[in-house]
């Protein structure tokens, strides 16, 4: 199989083509189409609808919720709670952060209690929200539904009266 640009002069500049032979400007067109869709539109629409959900569930979760968690709990503060996996240099205050700055392996453990109990708040409130979205999606009635029904029933009316000025 020879290559198609052996037949060319050796210095004519070469222009771009896709699987199809089709020039740029015909993958300017196929992705104008495709950006321009109805698709991409609504998942850029729900990308930035779902950064700002998330910035109110993390609000929702981080200043209401674990305040009262931490109020229930007693002020319990699990994120301090670690396991220190080198000796510690003399003089370092007794905090993970700190540890952590003075380059301490540390065993975390607290910390990853706290994030299982923040992922399973942020869960149950999305299953809220869901669940409250989907109830009020049910209570609308759908525009065109009464229609098709009242067209079913017409066709049933039509066809009895049919049956009956057949016989």
């Amino acid at each position: 199989m020879r290559d198609r640009r052996a037949n060319a002069a050796p210095f004519a500049p070469l222009r771009y083509q896709n699987a199809r032979d089709q020039p740029l400007m015909g993958i300017i067109t196929e992705f104008k189409e495709f950006a321009v869709k109805g698709n991409v539109m609504d998942l850029a629409v729900g990308v930035i609808i779902g950064g700002a959900f998330g910035k109110i569930v993390d609000s929702v979760v981080n200043d209401l919720i674990m305040p009262l968690v931490g109020r229930v709990t007693g002020g319990l503060d699990f994120s301090n709670y670690y396991l220190p996996l080198k000796e510690v240099p003399p003089g370092t205050p007794a905090t993970l952060d700190a540890l952590k700055k003075t380059g301490v392996p540390v065993f975390a453990y607290g910390n990853f209690i706290t994030i299982v109990l923040y992922f399973i708040i942020l869960a149950w409130i999305i299953f809220i929200m869901v669940k409250w979205i989907n109830r009020l999606r049910r209570d609308v009635p759908t525009p065109g539904a009464e229609a098709a029904d009242e067209a079913e029933e017409v066709k049933l009316l039509r066809e009895i009266r049919d049956s009956l000025k057949a016989r």
